[in-house]
């Protein structure tokens, strides 16, 4: 049996994960990928067309050994570091079948996916199985062209030695969580801190969550982006009061960073120094359970809903696929109960559960996955599982949301937030438009 990947893409993808080397997932992936190769060599030749599957996920290699072992169809996996620029394919590419990858869903690239709704229609995935917000991301047109694979959530953690101080054991909203914060906060009688709650200018990553929370709703337009600029006001407003009012100046807040918070997050909340620390749910769960099993946490919520993190990974049947029977056969497996618990087995017996959490990386958009078998692997989610009516996504945002983020947004927020009067900061109009000068 032949399968076919272009030793070029090969070639790349082990220069790619020599860089990453110190990563255990990367490794796992090169050896799958080299096994592939070999097994491309030597194998007898009964089968000419694999499923191709193009995915930024590198867990996707062990994944595929998996299916294909109990199939006579075989997969292949392609690493595409940004699958969202390699489409359409090169002319003398290798086109693939399914495409699995975050930041699937925006105008250059839902055109390159066929509906999938057919294969709720002939019931090999069921609708039911699904979050139902995370679902309806998919959908294109009134369409499925997209369905989910996993995904993160915003946490709050805290020492499990302060976690009396907390009466909600599943989410913290943002006034609680101002409130609990100041009421940590301790000074000598010179009013130098000696701990402090939390403080709104030590992560611009929890001030972007907050501002989601509050409405801004990011979204994609035209060539760039759209918010909501009333939203994205009061959310700095509310951060700024924050700092003013419980930790005098952003200065202040830094200053106590700098000197006692220059260690990981876990052991920040472990030190006594601070309560909470901002993580994702893919950062909290990757830090192994020696580490999390002294550690508490609370989804970060506004009461009503958790926002979903942005880079939610999403799989697509490639429109001009030949072998679109066989990426079902793929599809189908993929979302079953069983074969998810045994990808959770493999990680756990060859010793990367830490450093990949759940399903490439997050929890998993099937329900009962994360209701029934994710406990039996994390211990500190029993009980305390993100329900489906809290979930919440906002609209589509562009294929280069990253670069937008990282080089736009969390550096106005950066700047908004601080309380000097000595700092006067661009509007994010001010940001995006010389962005796009530079860049267009």
């Amino acid at each position: 049996m032949i399968l076919y990947t272009k030793p070029s893409t090969i070639q790349r993808t082990r220069s790619h994960l020599t860089e990453k080397k110190h990563s255990g997932a990367a490794r796992v992936f090169l050896v799958a990928l080299l096994a592939f190769q070999a097994f491309i060599t030597f194998s007898c030749a009964k089968q000419q067309s694999p499923v191709i599957i193009w995915t930024d996920q590198e867990e996707f290699a062990s994944y595929t050994e998996l299916f294909n072992a109990s199939h006579s169809v075989k997969a292949v996996v392609v690493y595409k570091k940004e699958a969202f620029r390699s489409l359409p394919p090169a002319r003398d590419e290798q086109p693939p079948d399914i495409v699995i990858a975050s930041w699937l869903k925006n105008s250059s690239t839902r055109k390159y996916f066929s509906s999938l709704d057919y294969m709720f229609g002939e019931q090999k995935i069921r609708k039911e199985a699904f979050y139902d917000e995370l679902l309806k991301y998919g959908e294109i047109n009134g369409g499925q062209y997209l369905l989910p694979v996993n995904f993160n959530l915003p946490a709050m953690v805290l020492s499990k030695g302060n976690d009396s101080v907390l009466d909600d054991d599943h989410i913290i909203s943002i006034g609680v969580l101002k409130t609990k914060s100041a009421e940590f906060n301790r000074q000598t009688k010179n009013g130098a801190f000696t701990a402090m709650g939390y403080a709104p200018s030590w992560d611009a990553d929890f001030a972007y969550q907050l501002s989601k929370l509050q409405g801004t709703d990011y979204r994609e337009q035209d060539s760039t982006f759209s918010w909501n600029e009333d939203s994205l006001k009061l959310t700095v407003n509310y951060l700024r009061d924050w700092t003013t009012s419980c930790n005098t100046d952003t200065e202040t807040e830094q200053n106590f960073q700098f000197k006692y918070l220059f260690i990981p997050k876990y052991q920040q909340v472990s030190s006594g120094h601070c309560l909470f620390a901002y993580m994702s749910s893919k950062e909290f769960f990757s830090l192994g359970e020696e580490v999390s099993a002294n550690l508490s946490f609370r989804w970060l919520s506004d009461g009503r809903k958790i926002m979903v993190d942005d880079d939610i990974v999403m799989l697509g049947l490639y429109r001009r696929t030949k072998e679109s029977q066989k990426a079902e056969q793929f599809i189908e497996w993929l979302f079953r109960e069983e074969s998810q618990r045994q990808m959770l087995e493999r990680a756990r017996d060859m010793k990367l559960d830490t450093v990949q959490f759940g399903i490439a990386g997050g929890f998993s958009s099937v329900k009962n996955v994360n209701n029934t078998i994710f406990p039996s692997f994390y211990r500190t989610l029993l009980g305390n599982l993100p329900a489906d009516e809290f979930l919440c996504m906002e609209g589509m945002l562009p294929a280069r949301w990253l670069t937008y983020k990282e080089r736009i947004v969390l550096p106005y927020l950066e700047e908004s937030l601080n309380t000097s009067e000595k700092v006067h900061p661009q509007s994010l109009q001010e940001r995006l438009d010389a962005w796009s000068r530079q860049v267009f």
